[in-house]
């Protein structure tokens, strides 16, 4: 998830100026914006996710894809296209402003459980080129986790811009480099007559139905598409935005899907699903096919263009989401004053450090829960559960503001948009609620154990905590204008 993680909250009070630049901005082709859509959403890091179900991960992908990635991509344009702003003037204007909050609230809050388990996979992929028994080690994922996350909040608070073009360079050494090698190994090994770890015949196209634990890891593909309403702020910058977006949002979906499946795919082919680790499997498939062609010194080389990817994204969007956050707060009073405090450098520093304690605190959960794997799965749950509540609110908005507010104007109007909502939120329930339920690789653990980590994650980070800010918020916490201190 490239893109993660940066919401595009913004003051409303600064809509018309932010109107105003978007009317002179240069265009953008239909190719441009689906490209870098494509950038913003794809990602490596949930191929091991998927490749434990083998020829089933296509439609795995491809369901999630129709019934969600495309719903969330066409209504945010809608959305985007009419109002400045992001999701909290989208929610606060169709529903209300402590919705509003609550939605930019989810998006800064998912980062919490978000940042774990994106610096658990580059700790795995560390492992290889330290000691790849290090992988399955809870206590050196959560020491790596720590150190990593606190070294990146020191960079974000020095205001480092130079980091601003690290996604896109994550992209391409990270992502499609790697994938293709991958891929095309994979497709050697196959073509010399090796036999497939999974069964590649048309009876294994649907996964194997035991109970809703064999579908439960569909859940996470939504938070793997997450991040389409982002890129929607540029469809203003299309020629013909009715013509052009539904096509570029088309293409974007067709590579996103290339680039999840066909690595996922050749992860299976080598790595046998009862042995995949959720965290490892991409490094586990690289050792394993290096090891097949005997250039087992590229492995380190493909480690590194890994960790460099996943700390360039860390790196790149660390500070975003809670500077929408602040935004928001410092012109309505959502957050004390102490949270809103700038350091020399202008960046939100007492946001960050406050964030990093919790960090640090789930970090050491790594080190206490056996099983990193499960642990991983667990954090990943929890962050796709807390930031479907942004877009069970945002469907819904969108429905209302056609409805109370038909005249507004808009760059792009979605065909039959009331259904297309309710596909959408349809599905974000479903997978909201199924996320409850334990994947079939969480094995003999405890149930109840697992219900009471996600509800509880859930339940305090979505619900009470917001509500606790919003029920003691006070005048004298708008400090809009106010001094950095």
């Amino acid at each position: 998830m490239a893109s993660m993680d940066v919401p595009a909250g913004g003051k409303p009070a600064a809509a018309e100026k932010t109107r105003a630049r978007t009317v002179d901005a240069p265009r953008l082709t239909w190719l441009t914006l689906a490209l870098m859509t494509t950038a913003s959403v794809a990602s490596l890091r949930a191929a091991p996710t998927m490749a434990v179900y083998g020829l089933a991960c296509v439609f795995l992908y491809l369901l999630p894809a129709v019934v969600f990635l495309l719903p969330t991509a066409l209504v945010s344009a809608e959305l985007a296209s009419g109002w400045n702003g992001g999701v909290y003037r989208w929610v606060s204007e169709g529903l209300s402003k402590p919705l509003g909050f609550l939605a930019v609230w989810c998006q800064f809050a998912m980062t919490i459980f978000y940042y774990p388990s994106l610096l658990a996979f580059v700790a795995s992929t560390i492992s290889y080129v330290i000691d790849p028994s290090l992988a399955s080690n809870g206590v050196y994922t959560a020491i790596v986790i720590m150190v990593l996350y606190w070294t990146g909040v020191w960079v974000s608070s020095r205001g480092t811009k130079a980091l601003a073009g690290l996604s896109s360079w994550g992209l391409v050494i990270g992502t499609l480099v790697p994938g293709t090698i991958l891929v095309v190994l994979g497709m050697v090994f196959l073509a010399q007559g090796n036999p497939s770890a999974a069964p590649m015949t048309a009876s294994h196209l649907l996964p194997q139905w035991t109970g809703l634990a064999s579908l439960v890891l569909i859940v996470n593909n939504f938070l793997s598409y997450s991040g389409m309403e982002m890129n929607a702020v540029h469809v203003s910058s299309l020629k013909d935005p009715a013509k052009e977006y539904p096509k570029s949002m088309f293409l974007a979906m067709g590579l996103v899907l290339l680039i999840f499946i066909l690595p996922a795919l050749a992860i299976s082919w080598v790595v046998p699903a009862d042995q995949t680790s959720l965290t490892a499997g991409v490094m586990q498939a690289f050792n394993a096919f290096f090891s097949y062609f005997h250039i087992g010194w590229m492995t380190p080389i493909a480690a590194v263009m890994l960790i460099s990817a996943s700390l360039a994204g860390m790196l790149t969007w660390l500070a975003g989401p809670s500077k929408g956050l602040l935004e928001i707060s410092r012109s309505e009073g959502y957050l004390p004053p102490f949270l809103q405090r700038l350091n020399k450098h202008g960046v939100q520093q007492n946001i960050l450090v406050t964030q990093g304690v919790v960090t640090t605190a789930i970090a050491l959960m790594y080190a206490l829960i056996p099983g990193v794997s499960n642990v991983y799965w667990i954090f990943s749950t929890i962050t796709t559960q807390v930031y479907l509540i942004v877009y069970l609110l945002m469907f819904v908005a969108a429905v209302r503001l056609r409805r109370n507010q038909p005249e507004h104007p808009r760059g792009y109007r979605v065909p039959a948009l009331t259904l297309v909502c309710t596909v959408g939120w349809l599905a974000s329930a479903a997978a909201l609620v199924i996320g409850f339920v334990p994947p079939s690789q969480f094995g003999g653990n405890s149930v109840s154990a697992y219900v009471a980590i996600v509800g509880g994650g859930l339940v305090l980070l979505g619900l009470i905590i917001p509500g606790a800010f919003l029920k003691f918020r006070k005048p004298s916490w708008r400090t809009e204008g106010g001094d950095a201190s």
